[in-house]
Order: structure tokens, then C-alpha cells, then sequence
């Protein structure tokens, strides 16, 4: 009969089982890919956070406009262009040629973004940072949705399962409206600023599924360069479209108007979009980095931490209401996110 392992001793054998793995992994990258992940993981966690309270200081302190907030979203599309640059002459490449396809398929990427912002847009403009926050996770839904339809990606029980789950909690903060609605804002606002939340979310499940495809069939390839091109690309079409908008809607002039009522004046009116444009690129660009350096899972973690980051900033930060119900439904929407983390590693780890 043979004698049964103390627990104590199986716990100390996986953890030095663990600790071996973690340091062959380490090992088995140079310390600048670290260093480099480290750099782009922080980006997506501060950078993404701080895009969304932005938006929420803009509306709170004066300012009105729905196009502004999305012209700032895309306009800070030299940016990944800086980074770019660089990468041709250091790693000797060359532009992906462009083809009439995939020129057709930027300038729909381009217009389908511009709306999607306009569309997040209304969300800022009538919900709680915290609020918006937690419906912006509900891109998880239509991603696993559009890339089961367009993509053929597998759909497996723990993605059922977050789609559920997320969609629960959801449901919760519809039916706990009242306890985090602005004073000021009506409840056909609140109702609308919901609506267009959730559209908006479903747009941009669309968005990462039709990427993806363009991948698959115009690119073949999926390296880093490829990747910031997409995102300069997308970005600038993007910003013509939001240009345009701009100027139809004579929003260019009502930016000097928006800055001398603008709470904290002219000078905070220019920070608050300045830094609106910085971070909103920062978290893409971290983003694009992460599933580059590590993988689509490592990006999905993060991505899921900075939902309760979001909302939590907000409570401490904006004051947003944080009612009982609003907790129930970050933890809920937590535990969907880690349900799809945890099938898409298993089913990634099969594959392999």
C-alpha cells in the first residue's frame, strides 16, 4: 500500500514546479522583450483608465459636444506612426504594398471606428464614468460573437458561459438605473446614453472581428509592423471621417466657446483633450504590443483588470455613485471575463 503525500509537500512540489517554469520562461527572452511588455502592459492599464475618466471630465465640466470627444480619440493617430518609422530603417522592412482591397477595407475600418467613438461618445456624455466602463465590457459578447460568424472562430462552454454572465450583469445595472444617474440628466438621456453604449460595444466587437479577417485574407501575416500600420491606417481614415463630422456640425467653432466656459478655463479645457489624445493612442498602441510580445490571452487579462480599475478611479476620483447592485455587477462581470481568459487559454493550449 503505498503511503499517502503530505498536501503541505504537494503544494511546496507545484510551486517550485511553477517558480522553475516562470524562470525558464524569463530566461528564454532577452531582458528588452520583458522590459518592453512590462512598458506596454502598464500602458493599457493606466492609459485606457484614464482615456475614459477624461471623457467623463469633459462632459462634467462644461463641455457638450459629441464629436469633439470623438475627433480626440482618433487624432492622435501620428503617434503610432512615430513608432513606426523607426521600425522600418532599425529592423530593415518595407510598407506593406497597398492594394485596392485593402485600401477599401482601411477606409471602412476608418468610418466604422468614427461612428463606434461617436457612439461611446453619447455613453460619456450621460452615464457615470464607472457605469460606461462596465458596459464597454460587453465587447466581449459581440467579439466572440462576430468571430464565431465571420471568422469561424470555436466557441466553447466558458465563452457561452462569460456571454451569459456578462449579460447578467448587465441587466443588473439596467434595472438599478436610478441609484447612479445625474441630477441633471434625464432619464430618456440616461436611457439613450445606455442604448448607445451597448451599440457601441457591439460595433466594436464588429470591428475586432472584421481586423482580424483583413489578416487572414488581404495580410497573411501578422507581425508587428503590419499591426501599427492597421492602426495608423484605421486611425487617420477614422480621423477624416470625425474631421468631416466636425465641420458639418460647426463643432470647430464651438471648441472656443466650450474653452472659455469650461470649468478651470482655457488652459484645463486644452489639457483635458490633449491628454484625451495621448492616452486614448497609448492604449491601443500598448494593446497591439501585448498580443504582439505575449499573446491574445495575456491582452485579454488586462483588458479585464481595467474594467474594475476604470470604475473604481472613478468612485475615488469623480465621485461616481457606487451602489450595492453596481459592486454585484463588477464582480459578475469579473468572473465572465475570467471564465472566457480561462477557455480561450485551455483551448490555445490544446491547439499548441
Amino acid at each position: 500500500m503505498e503511503e499517502a503525500v503530505p498536501k503541505p509537500k504537494i503544494f511546496w512540489n507545484k510551486l517550485a514546479a511553477l517558480t522553475t517554469a516562470a524562470s525558464n520562461t524569463y530566461k528564454s527572452k532577452p531582458v528588452s522583450h520583458w522590459t518592453l511588455l512590462t512598458l506596454s502592459s502598464i500602458s493599457m492599464l493606466v492609459a485606457f483608465p484614464a482615456s475614459s475618466l477624461l471623457s467623463r471630465v469633459y462632459y462634467s465640466n462644461g463641455g457638450t459636444s459629441k464629436w469633439i470627444i470623438s475627433w480626440v480619440a482618433v487624432a492622435g493617430w501620428p503617434i503610432p506612426l512615430l513608432v513606426l518609422i523607426p521600425t522600418y530603417f532599425f529592423l530593415g522592412l518595407f510598407p506593406t504594398p497597398l492594394t485596392l482591397k485593402l485600401v477599401l477595407s482601411y477606409i471602412g475600418l476608418g468610418f466604422l471606428t468614427a461612428a463606434d467613438n461617436l457612439m461611446y461618445a453619447y455613453g460619456y456624455a450621460y452615464l457615470p464614468a464607472s457605469t460606461a466602463s462596465l458596459l464597454g465590457s460587453t465587447s466581449l459578447i459581440f467579439s466572440a460573437f462576430f468571430g464565431y460568424l465571420l471568422v469561424k472562430n470555436k466557441v466553447n462552454a466558458s465563452t457561452i458561459n462569460a456571454v451569459v454572465v456578462i449579460t447578467c450583469a448587465m441587466a443588473i445595472i439596467a434595472l438599478d438605473s436610478d441609484s447612479d444617474r445625474y441630477g441633471y440628466v434625464t432619464k430618456s438621456q440616461y436611457t439613450m446614453g445606455f442604448v448607445w453604449n451597448i451599440l457601441g460595444s457591439l460595433l466594436h466587437g464588429l470591428i475586432f472581428a472584421l481586423s482580424e479577417l483583413v489578416f487572414i485574407k488581404l495580410l497573411g501575416r501578422r507581425s508587428f509592423h503590419v499591426v501599427l500600420e492597421q492602426q495608423v491606417m484605421v486611425s487617420l481614415f477614422g480621423f477624416l471621417f470625425t474631421t468631416i463630422g466636425l465641420l458639418v456640425n460647426n463643432d470647430f467653432q464651438e471648441m472656443a466657446y466650450e474653452a472659455k466656459v469650461f470649468e478651470g478655463g482655457k488652459g484645463s479645457y486644452l489639457s483635458v483633450l490633449i491628454w484625451s489624445v495621448i492616452t486614448f493612442q497609448l492604449g491601443i498602441l500598448g494593446g497591439t504590443a501585448v498580443v504582439f510580445l505575449a499573446s491574445t490571452v495575456l491582452a485579454g487579462v488586462l483588458n479585464s483588470i481595467r474594467v474594475p480599475l476604470t470604475s473604481i478611479a472613478a468612485v475615488l476620483l469623480l465621485h461616481d455613485p457606487m451602489s450595492g447592485f453596481k459592486i454585484l455587477s463588477l464582480i459578475i462581470t469579473f468572473w465572465g471575463f475570467g471564465s472566457y481568459i480561462y477557455g480561450n487559454y485551455s483551448q490555445s493550449k490544446d491547439s499548441s
